[in-house]
């Protein structure tokens, strides 16, 4: 992963856009587009992220996209001349809003694990469930994670919130093979 001072000397890709007003799901799939980049916004319809080979192939295609819908849009490679600062730390607080959800989310697994004790379900389709709701999670902590390329302070968090889910997990398997053991 690159180091702040390399990264930000790489510059960053500024894609300014227009889209038509109607219908408005035409706005909204290029602003889940964006979102799911991890771009943010610097104002209204000109969102940038860090220059990547995979970034600017992402944003030529939804700048295709978009022109297709009929709205316009350029793509720039650009420095930030003035200003930096403020663009970076927006990028790290958006990685570190998307690390604070994942870690929520992590809180929402454990307790589902912890219901299904309580309440001792432990079958091995409560396992599965269990087991792809933390595949799903692992998931979105790899995709915020490669495009955190200047390493947000929640990262370290989310880490700890997955491998305590992970460990949950691994406790609850153990209980679901030893009832089924049981059992026969």
């Amino acid at each position: 992963m690159p180091d702040d001072q390399s990264a930000a000397a790489d510059g960053w890709l500024l894609l300014n856009y227009r889209v038509p007003p109607e219908p408005t799901r035409l706005r909204s799939a290029v602003w889940r587009r964006l979102k799911s980049l991890g771009a943010i916004y610097l104002q209204n319809s000109a969102a940038a992220l860090p220059v990547s080979v995979g970034a600017e192939r992402a944003l030529r295609k939804l700048r295709s996209e978009i022109l297709d819908m009929g709205g316009t849009a350029v793509l720039l490679s650009c420095a930030v001349l003035a200003g930096a600062d403020g663009v970076h730390a927006a990028f790290q607080a958006a990685r570190d809003d998307e690390y604070a959800e994942i870690v929520d989310r992590c809180d929402d697994f454990l307790a589902q694990v912890k219901k299904e004790h309580v309440a001792g379900h432990y079958t091995y389709a409560e396992l599965e469930e269990n087991e792809v709701d933390l595949e799903k999670l692992q998931k979105w902590f790899d995709r915020v994670r490669e495009r955190d390329v200047f390493g947000a302070d929640g990262r370290q968090a989310a880490e700890k919130a997955l491998a305590v889910c992970a460990q949950s997990l691994e406790e609850y398997a153990a209980r679901v093979y030893a009832e089924e053991a049981e059992s026969h």
